[in-house]
């Protein structure tokens, strides 16, 4: 099968890659580094769509910690924020950690029922196609985006993505794939400084967790797949080759109603 890239944006699009497709989610600022950070720390992160699926988890998950956010604040009865600075200072090995988001956890549970669902955040952009090259032919990356917006940091980080597929030998799907690797292609993480969501946490006085995600840049190297309801971390590589994700088993019980 001829190998493509596709760019897209919104939780409401994942319904067209269910099939054929491995799903690729970015929300820099903040579900998917907020999620990674979890998992590279250890723990379960168990992403949820709204804040009802949020506290039924919570009852029936012992131990668990509520974070999100709804609209940038702090969702009611919730312990954190949305924050990967704040997750990256707690001990969270094997604690199950219940996140919700106002696009990004959404968009992974819209992804549900796709052949393979992965997360993607500044933190490990670099390794994303270099893990997945050869094993899947069809490659969606969705950002998250932002009350109907297509923020610039998930544009860029869909971009070098899907420039890294396109230097291993995938085919751009449309124009706005190839236009949007070629506006972002050279483009410094810096840059995410500017965007509309940059502005609101350091008006709000988040101003810590873009510091983490503009000074942790391609720090981790493993692979990060929802397996059931859960982001599992899957060693980039073992004895110089890339690890077949479904090689890697999740002996920790999941829930089954997250998403």
């Amino acid at each position: 099968m001829h190998k493509q890239v596709i760019i897209d944006c919104f939780p409401e699009s994942a319904a067209k890659y269910r099939h054929g497709y491995a799903v690729v989610v970015v929300d820099v600022i903040r579900a998917t580094t907020s999620a990674i950070t979890v998992a590279a720390g250890g723990g379960r992160c168990i992403p949820a769509a709204s804040i009802a699926v949020a506290l039924e988890l919570k009852g029936k998950l012992k131990g668990s910690l509520l974070a999100g956010e709804i609209g940038g604040e702090i969702a009611p009865g919730f312990e954190l924020n949305n924050s990967p600075a704040d997750l990256a200072s707690r001990d969270v090995t094997g604690r199950p950690v219940i996140l919700l988001s106002s696009s990004g956890t959404r968009l992974i549970c819209q992804a549900q029922g796709a052949d393979a669902i992965y997360l993607a955040c500044f933190r490990n952009y670099g390794s994303v196609a270099h893990h997945l090259d050869g094993l899947v032919p069809q490659v969606a990356v969705i950002g998250a985006g932002s009350r109907g917006e297509f923020r610039e940091e998930d544009q860029m980080c869909c971009a070098w993505i899907a420039r890294d597929f396109v230097e291993m030998g995938y085919a751009p799907a449309n124009q706005t794939t190839l236009n949007l690797i070629k506006q972002w292609a050279t483009e410094s993480p810096e840059a995410a400084q500017h965007s509309k969501s940059a502005d609101y946490l350091k008006r709000s006085g988040q101003t810590r967790d873009l510091d983490f995600i503009l000074t942790h840049i391609n720090d981790l190297r493993d692979t990060y797949e929802m397996r059931g309801s859960e982001v599992v971390s899957v060693p980039a590589y073992e004895n110089g080759l890339a690890l077949n994700a479904s090689s890697v088993i999740n002996l920790a019980p999941e829930p089954k109603t997250a998403c």
